[in-house]
């Protein structure tokens, strides 16, 4: 054959060998509903051929499917080619992952999207199987509570009980968060003190300052105070804050002292220094002081450094931040001292309401005399929030072509309102400065209204971006009538500023 045929025939043999490597299955609208049922719990991703993120995610989900094989199915449906099952899932984009247990939809899928070591597959062995592992000997039970997450156990006399029941009811429900495991075996109960709820402590917390494993000491068993029980104690005083419990911490008043931590390298490193936070910790916690403790991985967070303004830098002492539910931040400016006297005066002033609150802000312009008034967080009070004024503010990021686009319109109102003693219109970079509540930014550019005497309810903006558009809307919204200019007088000027600035 010619060599063309040649190649033809090799690239098909590649390609058969290839489509027979995968284990992935796939599903069409003819058999989705026939086969998904034959499986006890499966993964499956709808996508898009084009989908530049479906494409990335492929190589993970065929690694994960291979070493997930005999254990957890995974299953692909193109939705460009089988669009009646992607409606009836309500699949709106793409790459949408969703676990069904015996055919039934059971949740979104929101775990990791890598294979590694801590991605898809680790997730998808604790969704496997059982919610509550039993556990029959003393080798199962240290085998168990070996894990780097907190253990649950029940201790059942017997298997039958109301109590086992409620405890498997809340071990479903929380399967994805934390691991349980149950017992009914005689010699487990004598050795661990007889029926009830145990919560084990991770064995790398260890720590002198509080107990390896706290009890479950309600009179009455119900899922819902089991649940209650778990979020109270699994963290003790001081947990190690990770990508997978984050969102857990998330929301709550929180010191947390970054540094090297690595409990696979170097775990008495990263208890030496855990130990010193816990110490300082617990004697607040014991006056009665509310405020929860956590250490991380300063590289692993290097995002929340930088919103503290602190360097990670190459020193091995942490660094310590606190950030309240309501999002103020405050930073430890002495360096941490072994003894921890540093850490001790950081809260006992924090607790006394004697810190400044950290903002992140740059320099206050020296001459702010521009059309546009430029805003950073040290000065947003003195101009934004200035009661006398109506305030028009664009929250920026430098690298937005969106924001480019508004600029010389931006100014241009800047410029015609400059006789107007009560409209301020003004910008800030939202990526260098803290935005204070209420304003709430997430893209860019993102404009507010900030009324006079109303400071605390800006407006979001909402209206066209042409500089008529903006006039309009403040004719509309201003406290006081608004000052603007003839047409035509300043027609000519605009054009010659724009040359100078080339």
């Amino acid at each position: 054959p010619s060599r063309c045929a040649m190649l033809r025939l090799i690239f098909l043999a590649a390609l058969a060998g290839f489509s027979r490597a995968s284990d992935v299955l796939e599903f069409t609208d003819d058999d989705f509903e026939s086969r998904i049922g034959d499986h006890e719990i499966i993964l499956v991703e709808f996508f898009a051929p084009w989908c530049g993120h479906c494409k990335r995610l492929a190589p993970e989900y065929e690694a994960a499917a291979t070493r997930l094989k005999g254990t957890v199915s995974l299953a692909k449906v193109d939705c460009t080619a089988n669009s009646n099952t992607c409606s009836k899932y309500g699949v709106s984009g793409y790459p949408t992952l969703k676990i069904f247990r015996d055919g039934e939809e059971s949740g979104p899928y929101d775990g990791p999207r890598t294979a590694g070591k801590d991605g898809i597959v680790s997730f998808l062995k604790k969704q496997a199987g059982p919610a509550s592992v039993e556990l029959k000997t003393e080798g199962d039970f240290e085998k168990f509570i070996a894990d780097q997450d907190a253990s649950v156990i029940g201790f059942f006399a017997d298997d039958k009980s109301s109590e086992q029941t409620e405890f498997l009811k809340a071990a479903s429900a929380l399967r994805d968060d934390y691991r349980f495991a149950h017992t009914n075996a005689e010699a487990l109960l004598s050795s661990h003190g007889g029926e009830g709820v145990v919560l084990f402590r991770p064995p790398r917390l260890a720590s002198k300052f509080e107990d390896g494993s706290v009890k479950f000491t309600e009179d009455k068993f119900t899922s819902n105070k089991i649940k209650r029980f778990i979020q109270d104690n699994v963290f003790g005083i001081c947990p190690h804050l990770t990508d997978d419990n984050k969102d857990q911490l998330k929301g709550k008043d929180l010191l947390v002292a970054y540094y090297d931590v690595d409990y696979d390298k170097n775990p008495k490193g990263s208890n030496y220094w855990r130990n010193r936070v816990m110490k300082v910790a617990k004697g607040f916690l014991d006056q009665g002081k509310k405020l929860n403790f956590a250490v991380a991985n300063k590289n692993q967070f290097s995002h929340d450094l930088s919103d503290f303004g602190l360097d990670g830098g190459s020193g091995e002492l942490p660094v310590v931040a606190i950030r309240t539910a309501k999002g103020d931040k405050y930073v430890m400016s002495e360096e941490f001292s072994r003894d921890g006297k540093a850490l001790e005066r950081f809260l006992q002033d924090f607790f006394d309401g004697k810190l400044k609150r950290y903002l992140k802000s740059e320099k206050v312009p020296e001459n702010n005399e521009g059309p546009v008034k430029v805003v950073v967080a040290e000065n947003f009070d003195s101009i934004v929030n200035d009661d006398s004024k109506d305030v028009l503010i664009e929250f920026y990021a430098p690298w937005c072509g969106h924001c480019k686009n508004l600029e010389p319109k931006y100014k241009e109102l800047g410029e015609k309102l400059a006789d107007d003693p009560n409209v301020v219109i003004a910008k800030m970079d939202a990526t260098a400065n803290d935005v204070p509540s209420p304003y709430e930014v997430s893209g860019f550019p993102t404009i507010y209204f900030s009324p006079a005497g109303r400071k605390m309810s800006p407006k979001r903006y909402e209206g066209g971006r042409e500089v008529s558009d903006f006039i309009s809307y403040l004719k509309r919204e201003a406290t006081n009538p608004l000052v603007v200019p003839e047409e035509g007088k300043k027609k000519k000027k605009k054009k010659d500023d724009d040359k100078s600035e080339l």
